[in-house]
């Protein structure tokens, strides 16, 4: 159903969301007064503990001293592990985009499973048309924020024995990454999620066709003849039930296991409501094994 897709989006952003507070915790880590390599020459022995805490203090962040100076100061992984956060979010909010993208394309020669809100005047050549602006917008941005990720990641790696230079192209890109992926999720959030509407008789209508309803008729008919219906539906541009009352009615329609014939009901118990597919588990005739 339309509300298990969507559920599983909402899950899988706010996975994206704990794996970004996850690696967002390795930038609390301080290295401040290591100086130069890490040996905290020329700074007070107190220096380390004592900056970090005010730094705590004043900025009221959750800050925690550095277990290896050597390592804060040669190592950018906690920077870069925090944008590879931000990456894989934006991976996944492509990957959203671009099913809205399909899921609304149309209205008459696309899926047309939901609509849009339109934002602008559709298109210019097309009238009629609603574009997929937002979800477009959405994709660009986050093409962005990977390719600030992947500066990140080559400044991570570019650091050279006890120092790495890179840090303001990584705290540069870093924050935009962040700029950039705030403003564009609120936008599609406001703008295109809120505004989304289910075209349900037109998914309805393509579910009923769709040959994995005939999944469902396997316990009782089996795989090759399920197929068969398939094929048959397809080639003749009806429903997998409409194929399966018509071979009921010819008297060609068997159970797989005991040879005994399907009837209309048995048939109406599977796919009468095609939405109770969703439910999983195996349905009406042949559910006992």
């Amino acid at each position: 159903r339309l509300g298990q897709e969507f559920g599983g989006y909402a899950r899988a952003v706010a996975r994206d969301r704990e794996r970004v507070a996850r690696a967002a915790e390795g930038l609390q880590r301080m290295p401040i007064g290591g100086t130069a390599t890490g040996t905290g020459l020329n700074a007070h022995p107190e220096y380390h503990k004592r900056m970090v805490k005010r730094l705590a203090e004043v900025t009221g962040l959750k800050l925690v001293e550095s277990d290896n100076l050597f390592e804060g100061m040669q190592s950018m992984a906690d920077p870069a592990d925090f944008s590879a956060s931000l990456r894989t979010t934006a991976v996944t909010l492509v990957r959203i985009a671009n099913d809205f993208r399909l899921l609304s394309s149309g209205p008459t020669t696309g899926f047309d499973e939901i609509r849009l809100p339109a934002v602008q005047p559709g298109s210019s050549i097309m009238p009629g048309k609603v574009n997929p602006v937002l979800a477009e917008m959405l994709d660009m941005a986050m093409f962005h924020v990977m390719g600030c990720d992947h500066t990140v990641a080559l400044a991570a790696q570019a650091g050279q024995l006890e120092l790495n230079v890179m840090m303001p192209v990584i705290a540069h890109n870093l924050f935009e990454a962040m700029q950039v992926m705030i403003g564009a999720v609120r936008a599609f959030t406001e703008k295109c999620v809120a505004g989304i509407t289910a075209q349900r008789e037109k998914a309805e209508g393509w579910l009923a066709k769709n040959a994995i309803v005939a999944t469902a008729l396997n316990p009782s008919i089996g795989y090759l003849t399920a197929a068969e219906l398939v094929k048959e539906a397809m080639k003749r541009n009806l429903t997998i039930r409409e194929v399966a009352i018509g071979r009921i009615e010819r008297g060609e329609l068997r159970h797989k296991d005991d040879g005994r014939l399907i009837t209309v009901a048995d048939i109406d118990a599977v796919l009468g409501d095609v939405r109770k597919l969703t439910e999983g588990g195996i349905q009406g005739v042949g559910a006992g094994g």
